[in-house]
């Protein structure tokens, strides 16, 4: 199997779990990668794929200088299909993301973005169907207050490190990251996880006992499997 069929099926099989799921496998192997508060910035869908890193930072001098993050997007490959821009270093209250860089990153196929901050122009995400997740909206303007610093480099994000081409989902609970080194055995898990915990709703709804059936064994039994 190619590298490509191989990240294919693994950004297939990631779409078919979800975040609490992904956690929880996190949870099992002991690692971080679970964040809080970064969560749709719309009704907007769930997204997988790679994380492309922007850090940002404030704006020490006057001096002019080329547009946050509008770099990266320029660089990336359209046909790759898998990338998702994870921004961090952002200032409170400022924004990180509008409705220019939304329509470039949807012209470069980019799945959506994450961002460990706050966005403007939402409506104009919304509009073009783009994906976008984060802490919270604003109107202030990035423009004189904050540049890009670096991109394909290790990131705090949410309090977690965040490295190129670590994998991402989101969804409506929020945002969790996974160490590329690691995604086989995180997926593996949560793919057992999601079906045991299947079974144990189809257990509730036949009428057994929620106590028996939520006991710690139960969970235990997850990663013993």
């Amino acid at each position: 199997m190619t590298n490509n069929s191989n990240l294919s099926t693994r950004l297939t099989r990631l779409a078919n779990l979800d975040t609490n799921t992904i956690s929880d496998a996190l949870d099992f192997l002991e690692l971080d990668g679970a964040t809080f508060g970064v969560r749709p910035l719309w009704n907007c869908k769930k997204i997988v794929g790679r994380a492309s890193t922007v850090k940002l930072g404030p704006k020490q001098t006057e001096k002019p200088t080329v547009h946050l993050i509008s770099p990266v997007i320029d660089a990336v490959n359209e046909s790759s299909h898998d990338r998702i821009l994870v921004i961090a270093g952002g200032t409170d209250g400022v924004s990180c993301w509008g409705d220019i860089l939304a329509n470039a990153a949807k012209q470069k196929n980019i799945q959506g973005t994450v961002i460990d901050g706050c966005s403007r122009d939402i409506d104009g995400s919304e509009s073009i169907d783009y994906p976008l997740y984060g802490k919270g909206i604003t109107m202030i303007s990035a423009r004189n207050r904050v540049i890009q610093l670096d991109s394909a480099c290790p990131l705090q994000f949410a309090g977690i490190t965040v490295n190129e081409d670590d994998y991402v989902i989101a969804d409506g609970c929020g945002t969790v990251f996974i160490p590329a080194s690691e995604i086989d055995a995180v997926i593996e898990l949560a793919e057992r996880i999601d079906t045991r915990q299947n079974g144990m709703v189809e257990a509730v709804r036949s009428g057994k006992s929620v106590a028996e059936v939520m006991h710690d064994k139960q969970f235990e039994a997850i990663n013993n499997s």
